[in-house]
């Protein structure tokens, strides 16, 4: 299951009005055999940043943005409500771990039972896609199809969930309307809450950086926001797609992001370097960051770049761990309510092999 939510655009179609589609999502994960880690942990995140978190060591709901303080302060109970949706999702998902044990037949060792769900919407279109993505040990476990409103069991042992839980429309048309109705009403508050943050542009500054004379050459781009960005070489002027390597959108630890795009040169000789470069584009931003391939501005340092990358590689894992936290299902008992998970009675019975 893909817990990040990375769009990269190339070329001129960056340019223009700002990228309008906005996430809410919610992560719960729940774990066992993990050491120094909470069993259970919920993350919320509004375009991919960190607004809420719970885990069963703090045992409170606590924000994760200054705005989102200052737009709950007209709701004394906000954070009370969302602790305890928490702390009551955490029982069950702590013995759903348990129970999926026993449908895969394992007893001891790591495991780790993940949910993602929420929904993305373009103010622009207005179009919605909604999602309820479940996960164990990894891999997907079953989701809901939002289209033809049924559930999808790519695992056998999920089979006796997926019949149990088609079969409860109610539950099907309260999952569909939170999904495509109450989600998107959520994403537009979040998003006005933060609109000075959500909505700002940052440029990043660039680097060219080479760890030995024969290795690629990589042009980094870093402290950039939002992360509908794209970086690219190109040759006189026209990108180039063969030996480019381009690597994955990174979220920093500010809040902005990072991203590198390697080019091989081992065919090029010194004097065509000149018609190289690099350049970065930002949705809603009409001026290109561009980077001439110039032998005297790279960073060779074979030292600082043995850093570099592990500093990157550290960010990867964060955001890795960051998105990768969740799981449980949300059922609807008002709309007035914030869009999180509410424990299911049906739940714990549905996961049940005995069931």
């Amino acid at each position: 299951m893909k817990m990040l939510f990375l769009l990269a655009l190339l070329g001129t179609g960056l340019h223009g009005a700002a990228a309008v589609t906005h996430s809410l999502k919610y992560f719960y994960t729940a774990s066992s055999g993990v050491p120094n880690f909470p069993e259970f942990v919920t993350l919320g995140l509004v375009d991919e940043v960190p607004i809420s978190y719970y885990d069963s060591n703090i045992r409170r709901e606590v924000p994760k943005q200054d705005w989102m303080i200052r737009g709950t302060a007209d709701d004394p109970q906000y954070w009370e409500r969302q602790t305890q949706i928490s702390v009551g999702a955490e029982p069950t998902f702590k013995g759903n771990i348990d129970i999926a044990k026993q449908r895969f037949n394992q007893s001891g060792g790591v495991h780790i039972y993940q949910n993602m769900y929420g929904c993305e919407w373009d103010d622009e279109t207005k179009e919605v896609n909604g999602f309820d993505q479940y996960g164990y040990d990894g891999e997907d476990y079953i989701s809901f199809d939002l289209k033809t409103e049924t559930w999808i069991a790519p695992k056998q042992q999920a089979v006796i969930t997926k019949h149990k839980w088609d079969n409860d429309k109610a539950w099907i048309a309260q999952t569909k309307n939170y999904l495509t109705q109450i989600c998107v009403d959520w994403v537009k508050k979040y998003v006005d809450y933060g609109r000075s943050s959500l909505l700002r542009t940052e440029l990043p500054s660039v680097s060219l950086l080479q760890k030995t004379p024969s290795s690629p050459v990589s042009c980094h781009a870093t402290g950039f926001y939002p992360d509908r960005a794209s970086l690219i070489w190109r040759k006189d002027g026209v990108e180039l797609h063969e030996e480019v390597d381009h690597g994955e959108i990174l979220p920093n630890h500010d809040g902005t992001f990072q991203m590198s795009v390697d080019l091989n040169l081992s065919s090029v000789t010194p004097e065509d370097w000149k018609r190289y470069d690099c350049v970065f584009q930002l949705a809603g931003v009409n001026e290109d960051k561009i980077t001439r391939l110039d032998k005297a501005v790279i960073r060779t340092n074979e030292g600082n770049l043995t850093m570099i990358a592990i500093i990157i590689a550290a960010v990867a894992v964060l955001a890795l761990v960051s998105a990768g936290i969740g799981f449980f299902i949300y059922k609807k008992k008002s709309d007035k309510r914030p869009p999180s998970p509410i424990s299911n009675p049906e739940v714990m019975e549905e996961l049940n092999p005995k069931a």
